[in-house]
């Protein structure tokens, strides 16, 4: 059910994702909604930002593992591409259900407000991790990370409004440059 709230809210927004809604995409039985999320709607939005930062934490390390030669800017150009690959495939009906709650709700409730800073900072995390691992200086990685994956919203809003990949392509092409001129080489 939490993967359906995700799947949802990023399709529709909050507000237009009801718990009916949920149910049904999870075909789980909507009794199960009461006896697992007791704190009703605001409590399976949580929840289901809260998975989102992780899985997008998560694939900070298959965007590695997939890279012969990690670079900044070799990741970013792979968080990039998941989301260009995703609109050219299936159009650009979704986008970041984090995001989408934070739009929604970051002004109006605070347990959400709290879990989308939350989960932007589980994904922070390990970008901050991977950039420290390609030799970007452990005070300057966590401001990076930050850039990257603010420029990625920034560009995933961008690309759903104008229905056209230019956006996203355009970041990872300026930024990855000077992402990669951050790595501090030993002499």
């Amino acid at each position: 059910m939490v993967f359906s709230a995700a799947q949802l809210i990023r399709r529709d927004g909050v507000a237009s994702t009801g718990m009916r809604d949920v149910a049904a995409h999870a075909e789980a039985p909507r009794g199960s909604l009461q006896h697992y999320f007791p704190g009703g709607k605001e409590q399976l939005v949580n929840e289901a930002v809260a998975w989102a930062g992780r899985y997008a934490g998560r694939r900070v390390a298959r965007f590695l593992a997939a890279m012969d030669q990690p670079t900044p800017g070799g990741l970013f150009a792979a968080m990039v591409r998941q989301w260009t690959d995703e609109y050219e495939t299936l159009g650009f009906g979704s986008g970041c259900p984090v995001a989408a709650a934070t739009v929604d709700c970051a002004e109006s409730v605070a347990s959400t407000r709290t879990a989308t800073a939350a989960a932007f900072a589980t994904w922070n995390a390990p970008v901050t991790e991977a950039l420290t691992g390609m030799g970007v200086p452990a005070t300057q990685a966590p401001a990076l990370a930050t850039l990257m994956i603010s420029t990625l919203e920034g560009a995933i809003l961008i690309a759903r409004a104008e229905q056209d990949v230019r956006a996203l392509r355009t970041v990872a092409r300026e930024l990855g440059p000077m992402l990669d001129a951050c790595v501090v080489r030993d002499a």
